[in-house]
């Protein structure tokens, strides 16, 4: 590390936004000289993340995310940084470096864009995936419950954002449930029409997403592969996941994929079905759907059983 005087210690943390001038692989990129255009090859040297180049550039990886925060660590005088990430990223992110100049860094340090989704009612999900959560889905659509919320932070206030949701195959496998338990029963269909479903609030400030509940309930869930409403098109007796991406972007026509950030919540995950097939579930539904309030403490009998399931796939 001769020759390379170390880089001034940060009154406060920084943060280095998307910015890719180097992309290594994640394993092999430790160092570097200078900066480099696109395909160009670097000359090295050995240093440290965290040290001075001749020219000045702060050297800070690396990273799987579009954003990092830069924290001072002890009293180490190279400035001994770590890379603190808290989201998900597209693949062809994962082994970028993002170098920028200090000076540069000092006029957006104020600037918060590191936005974190909070899933809300994680209670209530808990309590289904432990059960071993079901949505229905018919061919004129059916809203989920409970319902896909959540709550945003760390967005630029006066930036706008794009908040889009996905539900994806979680496995390759279909299911059956049998001796009241969900098992494999095979290998999946072939997938079905891959959508996206946009936020209709969307495009909205950083402000105006952190100032509420983020509320997905209007996205209906299909088993009719000629849907032309729009709605999310699934396979009954398969597993499935939903996704929760936000997008820095004023146009919904134009989304930049490098600026995609997607998170994941296991305990959404849920088996499609047509019919409710346990009756745990069954009761989840009833006794926290306000919909169904209407049906609950019906008794005991079969009929009246068999009426409130009937009724309560209407919700």
């Amino acid at each position: 590390q001769a020759g390379f005087s170390p880089a001034p210690q940060p009154e406060k943390d920084w943060v280095v936004h998307s910015s890719a001038t180097l992309v290594f692989p994640l394993e092999t990129m430790r160092s570097f000289s200078k900066l480099c255009a696109p395909g160009e090859e670097p000359q090295t040297f050995s240093a440290r993340v965290g040290d001075a180049a001749p020219n000045g550039t702060l050297l800070v990886g690396p990273s799987l995310f579009p954003a990092i925060a830069v924290s001072s660590r002890g009293s180490d005088p190279c400035l001994d940084v770590i890379a603190e990430p808290s989201i998900h990223t597209s693949p062809l992110e994962q082994s970028a470096i993002f170098c920028r100049p200090p000076d540069i860094l000092d006029n957006e340090e104020a600037v918060e864009d590191d936005p974190k989704v909070y899933l809300e009612a994680s209670d209530l999900w808990r309590q289904f995936h432990k059960c071993g959560t079901e949505m229905v889905i018919t061919k004129s659509g059916r809203r989920m419950f409970p319902p896909l919320k959540a709550r945003c932070t760390g967005m630029d206030r006066k930036a706008k954002y794009i908040l889009l949701l996905d539900i994806v195959a979680a496995d390759d496998c279909r299911y059956k449930f049998h001796n009241s338990r969900w098992m494999v029963a095979g290998k999946a269909d072939p997938e079905m029409p891959k959508r996206m479903y946009i936020h209709p609030d969307s495009p909205a400030t950083g402000e105006q997403w952190m100032s509420k509940v983020v509320n997905f309930h209007k996205l209906k869930l299909t088993n009719n592969i000629s849907d032309k409403h729009g709605f999310t098109i699934l396979n009954s007796m398969h597993k499935y996941q939903p996704r929760f991406h936000i997008v820095k972007a004023n146009d919904i026509l134009k989304l930049p994929y490098s600026t995609f950030r997607t998170y994941v919540f296991s305990e959404t995950d849920f088996i499609a079905v047509t019919a409710y097939q346990n009756d745990k579930i069954t009761q989840l539904k009833i006794d926290n759907n306000p919909f169904a309030k209407g049906f609950r403490d019906t008794g005991n009998g079969r009929r009246e059983k068999r009426q409130v399931t009937g009724l309560i796939l209407i919700n």
